[in-house]
């Protein structure tokens, strides 16, 4: 099911907190959003579940109209929002049973669908309990279950891992991806190796405008531009006639040594180019001992770093 974001804007007095933005999100894709607080990612999400209307544009979800239709639009989402409303006083079966009627679970189904959830979230040992009773990580986990005990044909899960444990992580994200097969899913999160584990595209938003959007490895190679290399030498004589011989070659743009890293230099090629062959060339030729050639890439954190601040 897909979700289609047109020209979306929500404006509180003169601040935009989302500015004009327009994207979609299709059925069997896992989008990672992404932004700095107060960049407007929890304003979109809650334009797209409904819970706020926006100063202008439009969100469509399978060609159903948040203005027009927004009844069957909740009825389609699972929504697990940043600050997690639960009933404290309730245990987690009966919270779970009080949910899934809300949402019109047929009470011939709604016992199965809580054993399916209690098992697929983990709360087997808490399910007892009452959640005020429980630790962050197992009410996220509670959280969880009620976005998911209705089978929507989309999640939109906002810090889905807050307060969750090592081990706990990994299982949401084999569990948001295993999800991600069959339904649409909006993630966002702050946790930046989350997002390249777990999703197929990056969107970073930033000041209420959407200031990237691509697959991780895309968005690597764009902020990545020229080719750098780490290279380390051994039997190589002089510092400063390697230096000198490497930046003879046609294809070398730069060359600097690693400080306190004998033998160990970065090379930067040429804009388009690559200086891999003629580095080796250049070793077999001198009778150099290459111990290392590793390409460094742009990692997300600077690419969010560089697009997300001013």
């Amino acid at each position: 099911m897909s979700i289609v974001v047109e020209n979306l804007t929500k404006t509180y007095g003169q601040q935009n907190a989302v500015n004009d933005i327009s994207f979609q999100v299709n059925t069997g894709e896992i989008l990672g959003f992404l932004g700095p607080n107060g960049a407007g990612k929890t304003t979109t999400m809650k334009i797209i579940t409904c819970f706020m209307a926006p100063t202008k544009g439009d969100v469509r979800v399978n060609n159903f109209s948040i203005h027009d239709n927004p009844e069957e639009i909740k009825k389609k989402i699972g929504y697990l929002p940043e600050n997690n409303p639960l009933y404290y006083d309730m245990n987690v079966i009966d919270y779970l049973e009080f949910v899934g009627e809300l949402q019109g679970i047929s009470k011939a189904k709604i016992q199965d669908k809580i054993v399916e959830m209690i098992h697929v979230c983990g709360l087997n040992i808490e399910k007892h309990k009452k959640i005020g009773e429980l630790s962050k990580g197992y009410r996220q986990r509670v959280g969880l279950a009620q976005a998911m005990i209705n089978d929507p044909e989309i999640l939109i899960l906002d810090e889905p891992t807050t307060g969750l444990d090592p081990n706990q992580i990994i299982e949401i994200r084999k569990l948001i991806r295993h999800l991600g097969k069959e339904k649409t899913v909006i993630l966002s999160t702050h946790i930046l190796p989350e997002v390249e584990a777990t999703c197929d595209r990056i969107l970073i938003i930033n000041e209420g405008k959407i200031v990237a959007d691509g697959t991780p490895e895309t968005l690597r190679k764009q902020a990545q531009g020229n080719e750098m290399l780490r290279v380390q030498f051994a039997d190589y004589g002089s510092r400063d006639s390697v230096i000198s011989l490497l930046q003879s070659l046609d294809t070398v743009l730069m060359v600097d040594p690693v400080l306190n890293e004998d033998g160990t230099f970065l090379i930067q090629s040429r804009e388009g180019k690559s200086s891999r062959r003629s580095i080796f060339q250049l070793c077999v030729q001198k009778n150099w001992v290459m111990t290392e050639m590793t390409p460094i890439e742009t990692k997300l954190e600077d690419i969010f770093r560089e697009l997300t601040t001013n």
